[in-house]
């Protein structure tokens, strides 16, 4: 398939899936007149490849984590790719927990900011004069 019915079929614009391939997560093979062709396998391939970086993880860390998928009977890939997203799974645990803790502040500030304006409504009204 050329690249317009895989960006349709993935809802991923061509020029993403163009980035994608100059990362190294993504092949085509070319016709005689250079454009793109996809094999079936790549519209699956775009969803995970959609998935990870929805997941916040880099090109770089997804390129590393891809070969498990393609070779997952090499021990080396497998245990590397393992590493990879152990680490990446611990970063968004991190990231949770900051934005549990922003959440949390922005909590105390609502609560606060909903006292000011009870007072305020309960406050005279000062008039100009």
């Amino acid at each position: 398939m050329r690249i317009g019915e895989l960006s349709k079929r993935t809802g991923v614009s061509p020029r993403s899936l163009r980035y994608y391939e100059a990362q190294g997560l993504l092949t085509s093979s070319r016709s005689d007149t250079g454009q793109r062709h996809y094999s079936e396998a790549e519209v699956e391939r775009v969803s995970l490849i959609r998935q990870l970086f929805d997941a916040g993880m880099s090109s770089r860390v997804i390129a590393s984590v891809l070969p498990c998928v393609e070779t997952p009977g090499d021990v080396g890939v497998v245990d590397l790719a393992f590493e990879t997203m152990t680490r990446e799974r611990d970063r968004i645990d991190a990231d949770i927990a900051r934005l549990v803790e922003t959440r949390d502040a922005l909590d105390v500030v609502i609560r606060a900011n909903l006292r000011h304006r009870a007072g305020m409504s309960t406050a005279p009204v000062a008039r100009s004069a």
